[in-house]
């Protein structure tokens, strides 16, 4: 994986972040999600970088090979806040005052947080597979809690711990063959390390307090996403199903905003790595992305394409 780039860890503030970057041009932050490592997005940073862009992938603090301090009993050692600063200071590290960013599922409110706490360092944001926080809890219903009842699991103390690292590969299931060997093999050791289980459920935790107050202090102070914003998401995923357009609900947290569906399941960088960077290359460079089905916002029809997969968000 990552031929040609390097590797190695940032030391920030409270944190040792682990970074892959490679490439020459334009600096591109790409963020992952939850359970997965920087890994996963091994098929598509290349072609970003044959596309001209610097790329760089990190594991977020606490995920695969990044460590943090000890979580917090108010959870904000995990907070999104926290976790942007990482990513800004990493940035600064490597040479980059302004660049690009893209967020997929959990790296979403990461990558709304560094926006809007640091707007002067983003130049465009892509949000992948996801929400803002408090737009996915101000929605709860039946359908969300059935199948998104994670979010409340993990926020329980101490039990999800003891449950995950009974039997770590069987809460999570992935495939070699869909995932890639190398990306397969570094997620599972990082899915069968306490200290990282620990961590992912912090992130979650985090998520239910502190930054759904961080995000509704926002709203009420009128901060919105300044810079223009690209909304993705996977056609073989519920999150169109739930909400309809997301890119509706993305425009009352930015003004100049577009988006569309790939025909895919949830771990889009993995399973249609050509339609993430063709869609991600073409609005980095200023160019406007088209749907690589037809499908884009405002033209498209409600609901999934095919069956989910079975993923953790």
């Amino acid at each position: 994986m990552f031929e040609r780039f390097e590797a190695g860890f940032v030391e920030t503030e409270e944190a040792s972040i682990f970074v892959r970057h490679g490439g020459e041009g334009p600096p591109l932050l790409l963020l992952h999600g939850h359970p997965r490592t920087s890994a996963t997005w091994h098929r598509v940073a290349p072609l970003l970088v044959a596309r001209g862009f610097t790329v760089v992938c990190p594991d977020l603090r606490g995920y695969g090979r990044s460590r943090g301090p000890a979580p917090a009993a108010d959870h904000s050692a995990h907070s999104k806040r926290a976790v942007a600063g990482d990513m800004v200071r990493v940035m600064r590290a490597l040479g980059h005052e302004r660049f690009g960013l893209a967020g997929h599922d959990r790296g979403v409110a990461v990558a709304l947080r560094l926006v809007l706490d640091h707007p002067e360092a983003v130049t465009r944001v892509a949000f992948m597979d996801g929400l803002p926080l408090t737009e996915h809890l101000d929605r709860v219903d039946e359908r969300f809690a059935t199948q998104w009842w994670h979010w409340f699991f993990f926020a329980q103390p101490g039990v999800p711990e003891r449950v995950i690292t009974a039997d770590p590969d069987s809460w999570y299931r992935g495939d070699p063959k869909i995932m890639g060997r190398e990306n397969h093999a570094e997620w599972r050791a990082a899915t069968r390390n306490p200290e990282v289980v620990r961590a992912m459920l912090e992130d979650y935790r985090a998520g239910l307090t502190v930054d759904a107050r961080h995000e509704r202090a926002d709203r009420a102070a009128g901060r919105r996403v300044g810079c223009p914003a690209l909304v993705l998401w996977s056609l073989r995923d519920d999150l169109e199903d739930l909400y309809g357009d997301p890119v509706r609900i993305w425009r009352d947290w930015a003004g100049d905003v577009r988006g569309h569906g790939i025909d895919c399941g949830h771990h889009a960088a993995e399973e249609a790595p050509e339609a993430v960077a063709a869609s991600l290359g073409s609005f980095f460079a200023g160019r406007e992305p088209s749907g690589t089905d037809g499908r884009t916002s405002g033209a498209h029809p409600s609901g999934p394409s095919a069956e989910r997969g079975c993923h953790c968000r």
